[in-house]
């Protein structure tokens, strides 16, 4: 019986890997800096519009009233279930750190998310995500790559639909995802997730770490700053 669980667990992680290959390739076509930069940009963009029609949502009262509490903010604007051997799902994001004292978020860090079971088996091939991160043992497992949701890190689904708000609920991250519209409750348990080592590098224009981005905000981008305004104006409205 050990032996067959021993052999169940190499067999996710395994797929796991072999799905996040898939889905970074898939996502990372491109092969020279200026290609990278304007892919990274993109998701910036689409990052934006994704946290935004989430915040003009009635149901994501949850978000509004904790995102002032936030360490940081995960926002995957597509993500793709896979019609491999075995069901999974993957996408690429980005992360940006929250300073409470200042209100200021962070440059923009990208990373890519994938898992066997993430939760899209319901029928939806494609889903958006935001994730609250709500503590400093998460902010400092994503300054790493290979960090798994659920291992490295606790997670829960995030409550929706009027009264939300009033909900109290504890993990490392707190997981919201839509599929056209429509609330998935999709668990993030058993999730990986990797540093988008290529795009940061393109985005800022030198070699960077996620450390240096989220922490040390020792490079900048203007042209993430819709997003990270978007961010501390919704942040503020709840603070004020």
């Amino acid at each position: 019986m050990k032996r067959n669980q021993g052999m169940s667990t190499v067999f996710k992680v395994a797929a796991t890997g072999i799905l996040i290959f898939f889905f970074s390739v898939a996502a990372v076509v491109p092969a020279r800096a200026d290609d990278y930069s304007v892919k990274a940009q993109g998701l910036v963009d689409k990052s934006r519009i994704t946290f935004e029609s989430f915040m003009a949502d009635p149901g994501m009262t949850w978000i509004h009233e904790h995102l002032k509490d936030a360490k940081g903010v995960m926002i995957v604007p597509q993500m793709l279930k896979a019609g491999l051997i075995i069901g999974g799902s993957g996408g690429s994001g980005v992360f940006l750190a929250h300073d409470e004292k200042t209100g200021e978020w962070s440059e923009p860090a990208f990373y890519t998310i994938g898992s066997v079971s993430f939760g899209l088996q319901i029928g939806a091939s494609a889903a958006e995500i935001v994730m609250l991160v709500m503590s400093n043992n998460a902010v400092n497992a994503l300054l790493k790559t290979g960090v798994n949701i659920g291992g490295d890190v606790s997670a829960a689904i995030g409550p929706t639909g009027a009264g939300a708000g009033a909900k109290g609920i504890i993990a490392d991250i707190i997981s919201f995802a839509r599929a056209k519209g429509a609330y998935l409750g999709a668990s993030i348990e058993g999730a990986v997730v990797d540093t988008g080592d290529s795009m940061n590098d393109a985005y800022y224009g030198q070699r960077v770490t996620p450390e240096d981005i989220l922490i040390k905000n020792a490079v900048s981008n203007p042209k993430s700053t819709e997003l990270r305004e978007a961010l501390k104006k919704t942040a503020q409205e709840k603070k004020d």
